[in-house]
């Protein structure tokens, strides 16, 4: 492991496979014509280079209703809850509190909204852009305990390329 210096300046630890996915994100925005086309591009090398990622997606606040949260891109073996209310869930606490939400055991927590049984641990990141919540990112995990600080400081590095990006558009 090796101490590196995020977008926002902060200290976090990563891996070196860590640190190349962060780099690939942040290159890619560089150029990216969508959010969209960026989101779909971490949904799709997040599933396939972090093998207890089983399912990885977005959730953005409804233009039309911002107390709901519909599905975005994503890639996973399971469809997802495509609209999840801001008072449901986990992805709900992470929009209401703005804070990130990492559950080692979705099957102890009273808060978690089924998308798959198989899922064990999740972890959800706001995103923030303008001090607004515009949507989060979401990991789940058939593995428990998954989301050590490791990887929390890794899916929010993710989450906060999204919002950077989300910012200048």
């Amino acid at each position: 492991m090796k101490l590196a210096v995020s977008i926002d300046g902060s200290a976090r630890g990563t891996t070196m496979e860590h640190e190349a996915l962060l780099e690939e994100f942040e290159q890619f925005a560089k150029t990216a014509v969508t959010a969209k086309s960026l989101m779909e591009k971490i949904t799709r090398r997040l599933h396939e280079k972090m093998a207890r990622y089983n399912w990885v997606g977005f959730y953005l606040v409804d233009a039309a209703d911002p107390d709901l949260l519909v599905i975005g891109p994503y890639v996973g073996s399971f469809a997802p809850n495509e609209r999840i209310p801001l008072d449901t869930g986990l992805c709900g606490l992470a929009a209401r509190t703005g804070q990130t939400v990492v559950v080692d055991d979705v099957t102890k927590d009273p808060a978690y909204l089924q998308g798959s049984s198989m899922v064990i641990s999740e972890i959800v990141v706001p995103i923030s852009v303008g001090g607004k919540i515009a949507g989060e990112l979401d990991v789940e995990s058939y593995f428990p305990n998954t989301f050590t600080r490791i990887e929390r400081d890794f899916v929010e590095g993710c989450a906060r390329i999204v919002a950077k990006y989300m910012a200048k558009k």
